[in-house]
């Protein structure tokens, strides 16, 4: 119960500084550091197994960081840094905007501004795990998909909400958060996608749609949106920056789909037995983006010099998301240290908790921290280590853990106010962010229930 006591008081003060803009890597690897400084003095447990122990359990607590650090660096750290890298060269060569430009064409078609909202949101599911980044994909569609709502009649703030949500599903095995729940589950990011993401992402889009479809009415017919002349003119811009932006020829938007293509094809299907794992996939795709490019231009100083752009993109995946992990699962180890998770665990099966019962509360966990912090990463980096140990005790796979967990973090982020996706979309359009999520709060919070309705029907 001590132990209980003291993660719940450093639980809330990492969250009060998460939330007061203070930098997450640092807050959670000092929580963490705190945690495992309680377990040596009242003497909960090691912090290292003998083998691997320094001899002295207050060396023990920087020794956890440096073996944590060196394998999720090699491993699994390099499979994130090389999507990111992929994604940025994307989004230089403008393969990223062809692509989205190609799939909103349909929409022009359209002529309910409702039908248009309902499109754009599917086709955002489609398009999301081709580029991975929920901020940098919201900027894209506010030059691509904005002024076709616009245009239609659609309020600025509407708008606006439907694309903050467009990047709500965190899938594909390109993503950060599901490469890492595919690593705890014991299987690979394009089994993890395939075969439990997939069938979840599909019902849970449809429901998110339909509601997209009834919020966007209700709103309508409030009026609430009055345009005054400034705002008007921004909208303007943003659809005359759509209007004059330079694209690469339609055929760059295939480039972002190789990667997936071909793991699919070959890591999961085992087309005529080859295999194939991401990153082998994501640098043939930079290849053959690179021969393209040079045919087009004929450039080689262009092509190589552009190559820095990958390499940047890896770095700052590094910098932010490959440290949050390592901080996340200090903090993490924290709470196992503690003896928090285990007494969670026991308090949950004297109630009568089973599996089902777990799962809910996890996911309460996540969707909670996830609000706070405006993020589905942080949270769910903190507490995903968790889950194997969880599942196990309740007599579960681990994957029937991790997989509401990471939806419902990503879900939640877009009805945060504070999320990075949310305040970057409405800066652009000029709206308020609490506005935004006003409009988002109940397709994400359908989003939420089925998450959990299909976890019960799959599992």
């Amino acid at each position: 119960m001590f132990g209980l006591l003291i993660a719940g008081a450093v639980v809330a003060i990492c969250g009060y500084l998460i939330v007061n803009r203070y930098k997450a890597q640092a807050v959670l690897i000092c929580g963490g550091f705190v945690m495992m400084a309680v377990a040596v003095i009242f003497d909960f447990g090691p912090i290292l197994p003998a083998k691997a122990s320094t001899g002295f359990a207050w060396f023990d607590l920087f020794k956890f960081v440096d073996d944590l650090a060196s394998k999720r660096t090699a491993e699994l750290g390099l499979m994130i840094m090389v999507c990111a890298g992929f994604a940025k060269y994307m989004d230089k060569i403008g393969a990223s905007k062809a692509l989205v430009h190609v799939a909103v064409k349909p929409l022009k078609l359209l002529k309910s501004p409702y039908m248009v909202l309902c499109g754009g949101f599917l086709i955002g599911q489609v398009l999301h795990p081709f580029i991975p980044s929920a901020s940098g994909f919201g900027l894209l569609l506010m030059v691509t998909m904005f002024p076709i709502y616009i245009s239609l009649g659609v309020d600025r703030t509407t708008a606006t909400a439907v694309i903050a949500t467009n990047g709500c599903l965190d899938l594909g095995p390109a993503s950060g958060n599901s490469i890492l729940a595919a690593k705890y589950a014991g299987m690979t990011p394009v089994d993890y996608f395939v075969n439990y993401q997939l069938p979840q992402a599909i019902v849970i889009s449809l429901a998110m749609t339909a509601t997209h479809y009834f919020v966007a009415r209700h709103f309508a017919r409030k009026q609430e949106d009055q345009l005054p002349p400034p705002a008007a003119e921004r909208d303007e811009n943003v659809a005359a920056k759509a209007a004059g932006e330079t694209l690469p020829p339609w055929y760059y938007a295939i480039l972002p789909a190789v990667p997936l293509i071909m793991v699919l094809l070959f890591g999961y299907f085992k087309f005529k037995g080859i295999k194939m794992d991401i990153n082998v996939a994501l640098f043939i795709g930079i290849f053959v983006a690179m021969v393209v490019e040079y045919v087009r231009s004929l450039d080689l100083r262009k092509i190589f010099s552009s190559m820095q752009t990958f390499f940047d993109g890896m770095g700052v995946q590094f910098a932010t998301v490959v440290t949050l992990i390592i901080a996340g699962e200090t903090f993490a180890k924290g709470l196992q240290s503690v003896g928090a998770i285990d007494t969670l665990i026991n308090y949950a099966q004297t109630a009568g908790f089973g599996k089902d019962g777990m799962i809910l509360v996890m996911s309460v966990i996540i969707m909670i921290t996830s609000l706070i912090m405006g993020s589905g990463n942080a949270p769910f980096f903190a507490f995903s280590a968790f889950a194997p140990d969880v599942a196990k005790k309740v007599g579960a796979e681990a994957v029937n853990i991790l997989l509401p967990m990471q939806l419902t973090a990503s879900v939640t982020r877009a009805v945060s106010p504070i999320a990075a996706v949310v305040v970057a979309v409405a800066g652009v359009a000029g709206v308020s962010p609490f506005e935004v999520v006003k409009r988002t709060a109940a397709p994400l919070a359908v989003g939420l229930i089925v998450v959990q309705i299909m976890t019960y029907i799959m599992f």
